[in-house]
């Protein structure tokens, strides 16, 4: 091991963080993997400059760390335009959305993560505000009641969401073309740690980084996140590069297997298979394993089903036959 106390780091905890935001593309050029995504979104804006119109709005829906709100800053970085970030939760009462729709200048992306958590009421003001951009508002009640019509200027609207279903119908029709991200390749996402790596400024070897994008779930969030720890064990315990065995040393410390499983996704699996076959809905299954049903739902069960660990049916989710495998458990006898 490296004498730690000869270390000087080279980042403050401002500068670490900020190396953290660089990892994200800042242009199309940077986005690397969703080529499928850019290529008719590239026709778009260079439709709508040409005919000096505002970017239709855009709905992006795919599962959490695919880069939603990544595309989103490079988008508005490509128009050249003003860009406001804010999300769903945040957006309580109509008031707040008339507030951010009220101060955007002409062309402004205003990108809402979790555009599917929007209060009702909110959604609705925003009917208006996406087609004719304008909003309408009620002041008082009764015979006092007045409506105001106020004219916003033209905007495009890009939300992002990991529920694409629970959008209700009028309000997705609203968008101009929705994008749906797809987990990237085991390729993709070893040129995007390559990058990362530049970025960082860490040397790594590329059997390490094969591996690393092997664990990624398809992820980049996820890809990014085992870079830097990966980081850290060669900082600390090796020469400062990220070697194979770097690799094996951070999985063991952060509890991944050989399978790729965390703690988090043999808690799932061994929870159904305490179930001995019988199907295990969803609330049932937060509760077995201690996790909120959004991450067992967002997070852990997309990876386990792609992989053929576990399978949704109406009845609930059920272990599959190589999940019985991985835990070196028979599955139960059909009855």
């Amino acid at each position: 091991m490296r004498d730690s106390s000869a270390f000087q780091p080279r980042l403050t905890r401002s500068g670490e963080e900020e190396f953290e935001r660089c990892l994200r593309p800042a242009r199309f050029r940077d986005f690397l993997g969703q080529e499928r995504l850019l290529e008719p979104l590239e026709v778009m804006i260079r439709a709508a400059m040409e005919r000096s119109e505002t970017l239709e709005h855009l709905l992006f829906s795919g599962l959490p760390g695919l880069g939603k709100t990544s595309l989103a800053l490079a988008l508005a970085a490509e128009l050249g335009t003003p860009l406001k970030v804010t999300s769903g939760p945040a957006l309580e009462r109509a008031k707040d959305l008339v507030g951010i729709l009220s101060s955007l200048d002409q062309g402004t992306v205003l990108f809402i993560d979790e555009i599917h958590r929007l209060p009702k009421v909110v959604e609705e003001y925003l009917y208006g505000a996406m087609e004719g951009f304008r909003i309408e508002f009620t002041l008082d009640q009764g015979v006092h009641a007045r409506l105001l019509k106020l004219d916003i200027k033209p905007f495009t609207l890009v939300g992002a969401t990991t529920r694409e279903a629970l959008l209700s119908s009028p309000f997705r029709s609203r968008f101009g073309q929705v994008f749906r991200f797809e987990p990237y390749s085991e390729e993709s996402l070893q040129r995007i740690l390559e990058r990362s790596a530049g970025i960082l400024g860490v040397p790594c070897a590329p059997e390490a980084l094969a591996v690393l994008a092997e664990h990624s779930r398809g992820t980049p969030r996820v890809a990014n996140r085992l870079l830097r720890r990966a980081r850290d064990v060669a900082q600390v315990e090796a020469d400062g590069r990220i070697e194979a065995s770097v690799v094996e040393r951070t999985f063991q410390l952060l509890g991944i297997d050989e399978h790729g499983l965390e703690r988090a996704d043999r808690k799932v699996l061994e929870a159904l298979a305490r179930a001995e076959g019988r199907p295990l809905g969803l609330k049932n299954l937060a509760v077995a394993t201690d996790e909120e049903e959004d991450t067992l739902a967002d997070v852990h069960e997309p990876w386990l089903i792609r992989r053929g660990f576990l399978a949704r049916t109406p009845q609930g989710r059920v272990l599959q036959e190589a999940g019985w495998e991985l835990l070196g458990l028979r599955p139960p006898e059909a009855t």
